[in-house]
């Protein structure tokens, strides 16, 4: 599996290996039988029938041992639906099986040293591409500098030519044998000179204005689309770099270089004016007009959305909006010069140029609550030309009533659009500039956040033009399982640092893609619970679990049979962490063996949800679990984190110091604890697959406080402090005991006397 593991630690099974996976072969087959396929010659198979056709049998056999050897587990890989794929596509060409196997193994070693080539040399293709980019803008920047030069030159020429033309015949009278001829000669050999100069001058400009005009294309056909993307990717949280900091040198100094060229060929202008030159009409009269369009082109395409819309209080969840509540987004001017500087006066429009979309397909349609126009300064931090709008919010134009004509879309799937408009008027260049958002989704109910994060997510993987489709959802394509896949572990490495790993997308894969194709249709993931117990698992991370996520203690995504069968071969009191399966609002267990007498057996805790991690953190509550045995007799049945790391070892840091050491007797009270415990240690019955979603189960009144004034809320001395809603409470018990049957929960309260009180829940 060398080979595999390796493409999967470097994350490069994506391009030209992703699209072979999705066309010619699936990539979780691939995944599955990693071992047997890489553990066989396929070059040598794919030109033999025969040696095909054994192996292609070996592969069923294969197939149908696995299947027996883990029809145990639950969520387990799908070896009899794999056996079904190769049977059906391959029984009657094994030859051609072979082929593919070879081509992808080989596609496969191709990029694993082109990878190893780039690890040496230390650039990578983007980098050297933009190394490459800054060199010819350099490169400009020095011949404009050299024309300047030039420029400058011929008008000590031209005023020496002047002054020599205009006096050479008092001169001629004044120097005793100097010839008429011979003075005459010399202005027009000083005439001749100037004119090769100029024509030097120009021809230096066209080769300048041509490099600027490739340049141009690159920074606004390439660079800026590029940029585009990987904020799109960024939005919905791909790790990619959003830095502005090269276009923005890039296109400050090709507008620089741009403005001096019209600077220059105004200059020579005047000179053919001022000096009644002769060849005046040398200058093309299109070279101001190149160098115009070019400029124009250049500004056009330098007003970019930096952040886009996002409300304070969901910051990794952006381009969802509320009505009413304030949100904020950040526009940048590439193209900063000192003399831009206050020039630019933005303005955003809310779904300009889109209303007769809205209107013909019964859409909402919105307007801010305020003008927001802002005049674009400088920051002090990154000295660039930027302006931040701080204090948007909407409200609905006109609410639809009953019996009007109502959208087939749902809420959340209406796509609108904010477009930042201004005008740029300066040195003789006019034109007018609008940058606009990636398109949001106006909610009116916090329940609504994680519907609107699925249309995000989904629109961002499939949309990459502009302008930008906001009827997508009307027809809305498929997305593969590895783009799917992909936007998932994003988010997990958004809100607790680290990505899925392979075997947690398999499981997630069986929930979640029924295709035979591998596809998954938007009309089954926004009605499917799956997402919203994803969902639910990562605020469950974001709020509670965020280091153990990060530091791989959690396994997280793993069925209870499966955990079965992980640790039974292990040592007694070997454990490991899970996620609930039967909880759509996020819950996390952990499940352990006990070898009692020759027999194995694992048991798992009732799950702890947020209000349960709110009064205790979860490594507390594995230092303090204890079972209680007859006779009162209590033992922490927690010893090794799966697979073989002692508990303090992986937990120990994580402990709450304050909450575990003794307190001062400083009140008279004997001190105690809070300590999680179970009575009978055998597990309940596995969950029920399926899971209700409650869509209006959420305190809207209090979500509304925060969202509207939870940026307020963390100001010293804020008035709106006390007024805050309280936080959440616990039911009286956040533990609770396993039992097979009518289970009893308990929460023990213990001195350090040795006194107890237990209170059943």
């Amino acid at each position: 599996m060398a080979q595999w593991e390796e493409l999967l630690r470097l994350n490069l099974l994506q391009g030209q290996l992703s699209n072979l996976y999705e066309t010619k072969f699936p990539r979780h087959i691939r995944h599955c039988l990693c071992f047997f396929i890489e553990g066989q010659d396929w070059d040598s198979i794919a030109v033999d029938e025969n040696k095909a056709r054994a192996c292609f049998n070996n592969l069923l056999m294969h197939l149908e041992h696995r299947s027996v050897q883990e029809s145990n587990i639950l969520q387990g890989p799908d070896f009899p639906g794999m056996s079904d794929y190769l049977v059906k596509h391959f029984q009657d060409k094994p030859l051609h099986l072979a082929m593919i196997l070879s081509e992808c193994l080989q596609e496969e070693r191709k990029v694993l040293a082109l990878a190893s080539q780039k690890q040496d040399c230390g650039i990578s293709a983007v980098e050297e591409k933009w190394k490459e980019l800054d060199n010819r803008v350099h490169d400009l920047q020095r011949q404009t500098l050299e024309m300047k030069k030039e420029t400058k030159s011929l008008e000590v020429l031209y005023e020496n030519y002047d002054y020599i033309e205009k006096s050479w015949q008092s001169k001629a009278e004044q120097c005793v044998g100097l010839a008429h001829a011979t003075v005459r000669e010399r202005c027009l050999q000083q005439a001749s000179f100037i004119k090769q100069t100029k024509q030097m001058v120009l021809v230096d400009v066209s080769k300048i204005l041509q490099q600027a005009d490739q340049i141009v294309a690159a920074l606004t056909d390439v660079e800026v689309p590029e940029w585009k993307r990987r904020q799109q990717m960024a939005c919905i949280g791909g790790p990619v770099d959003t830095s502005l900091d090269h276009l923005q040198k890039w296109f400050s100094a090709v507008a620089e270089v741009l403005i001096q060229v019209r600077q220059l060929l105004q200059k020579l202008e005047d000179q053919n004016k001022k000096y009644n030159s002769p060849d005046a009409s040398s200058l093309p009269a299109d070279t101001e007009t190149f160098a115009l369009s070019l400029l124009k082109k250049l500004l056009e395409n330098a007003l970019v959305v930096e952040k886009q819309p996002v409300m304070s209080s969901t910051p990794q969840r952006p381009l969802i909006l509320k009505t009413g509540v304030r949100f904020t987004a950040t526009v940048r001017f590439l193209a900063n010069l000192p003399e831009f500087k206050c020039l630019l006066k933005v303005k955003p429009v809310f779904d300009k140029g889109v209303g007769e979309i809205m209107i013909t397909n019964c859409l909402r349609q919105f307007d801010f609550n305020r003008d927001n126009s802002k005049v674009m300064d400088v920051d002090s931090p990154n000295e660039g030309l930027v302006v931040e709008f701080a204090h948007m919010s909407l409200k609905e134009k006109k609410a639809r009533t009953r019996g009007s004509s109502e959208s087939h879309l749902g809420v959340t799937e209406e796509l609108h659009v904010i477009k930042f408009l201004t005008g740029f008027r300066y040195a003789g260049v006019n034109c007018d500039i609008e940058a606009c958002s990636l398109p949001v989704v106006v909610i009116s109910s916090t329940a609504q956040i994680p519907a609107a994060w699925a249309s995000v997510m989904w629109y961002n993987l499939l949309s990459t033009s502009e302008p930008r489709n906001l009827l997508l959802f009307v027809d809305p394509p498929p997305l593969t399982w590895q783009q799917l896949s992909q936007v998932l572990s994003w988010q997990f490495l958004s809100v607790g640092q680290r990505e899925l790993d392979e075997n947690q997308l398999l499981m997630l894969r069986e929930k979640i893609v029924d295709n035979p194709d591998g596809l998954v249709h938007w009309s089954k993931f926004k009605n499917d619970t799956t997402w919203i117990w994803i969902d639910g698992i990562l605020d469950l991370i974001k709020r509670h679990l965020t280091d153990l996520w990060r530091d791989g203690y959690i396994m997280g995504f793993v069925s209870r049979k499966t955990t079965q069968i992980l640790l039974q071969q292990k040592p007694t009191g070997t454990f490991l962490l899970r996620f609930s399966e039967s909880i759509k609002d996020g819950a996390i267990t952990f499940s352990w063996v006990e070898h009692t007498n020759g027999e194995s057996r694992v048991h798992a805790v009732e799950p702890y949800t947020k209000k349960d991690l709110l009064a205790l953190s979860l490594p507390d509550i594995i230092y303090l679990y204890s079972m209680r045995e007859e006779g009162n007799r209590t033992r922490n049945p927690l010893c090794y984190l799966y697979p073989n790391i002692p508990r303090d070892a992986a937990f120990g840091h994580y402990y709450s110091a304050e909450k575990l050491a003794p307190k001062k007797d400083v009140t008279g009270y004997i001190d105690r604890k809070l300590v999680p415990f179970s009575v009978y240690p055998t597990p309940p019955s596995s969950p029920p697959p399926n899971m209700e979603v409650d869509w209006d189960n959420c305190a809207e009144n209090d979500q509304l406080f925060h969202d509207l004034f939870s940026d307020l809320l963390d100001l010293p001395g804020s008035p709106l402090i006390s007024m805050s809603p309280p936080p959440a409470t616990s039911h009286s018990s956040p533990f609770w005991g396993s039992a097979s049957t009518a289970d009893e929960g308990h929460m023990m309260l213990t001195s350090e006397h040795g006194t107890e009180a237990v209170s059943s829940v």
